[in-house]
């Protein structure tokens, strides 16, 4: 089986990691397929991959981690939360827009490249699903998930090891500088949310949105 690299796969792969025929190399489809191959063409604008291994849902996880989160006034806030959730393992990223959220829109297209950017990086094979922008109340009146959370910074909460069983999908909302409103609290408590704290720190929303995705991925890890 032989795959050609883009044009800016191909540029990146031979004239900035300058790799040369019969270097290994790795391709994922961002749907859990990961390819073993070697370079057979070194060309800077069509490089050419012969793919010896196939590996099908390369190491899918046998939990879901949904974060619904802030945009951030600071984009690149915002996207560093992309990168490093990726990195972690995340299944679905929704921009969440609340009451307090200073931000109105956030850049679909350079997101997803710094998602995919991300999961080169660290050999992930599924790519996240960016949801669109969501209001805060469309979202918890639909949301499925079997463990809902929301992590905020007052009144009586759980942690998060109190609350989740490992293999349980769980939906995690963060809300943005100045944290959920009260009315906002009481309508995630009242579709049967459950408030949760990241520890006794106040957290930046980016950092929460990290820490809350570590929590689900520690619960999971395996001896």
């Amino acid at each position: 089986m032989e795959y050609f690299l883009s044009e800016d796969e191909s540029k990146h792969a031979i004239r900035v990691l300058r790799m040369n025929e019969g270097d290994p190399i790795y391709l994922v489809d961002g749907k859990g397929t990961f390819f073993e191959g070697v370079i057979a063409n070194a060309h800077p604008k069509k490089c050419q991959i012969i793919v010896q291994k196939i590996i099908e849902d390369y190491e899918k996880r046998n939990y879901f981690i949904h974060i619904a989160i802030s945009p951030l006034k600071h984009p690149d806030r915002f996207e560093w939360f992309l990168e490093k959730a990726t990195e972690i393992g995340i299944d679905a990223i929704t921009p969440l827009f609340c009451k307090r959220t200073e931000k109105k829109s956030f850049n679909m297209e350079r997101s997803n490249r710094i998602i995919e950017s991300a999961m080169k990086q660290s050999i992930k094979a599924f790519h996240p699903v960016l949801n669109p922008l969501t209001k805060f109340d469309d979202l918890i009146n639909r949301a499925g998930e079997e463990v809902k959370m929301v992590a905020c910074c007052e009144g009586e909460r759980q942690l998060i090891r109190d609350c989740y069983q490992p293999g349980q999908k769980a939906l995690i909302l963060i809300g943005p500088e100045g944290d959920f409103t009260e009315e906002e609290m009481i309508s995630a408590k009242n579709t049967d949310f459950i408030p949760v704290t990241l520890g006794n720190s106040r957290l930046r929303t980016e950092t929460a949105g990290v820490a809350a995705c570590h929590s689900i991925q520690f619960l999971n890890l395996k001896p």
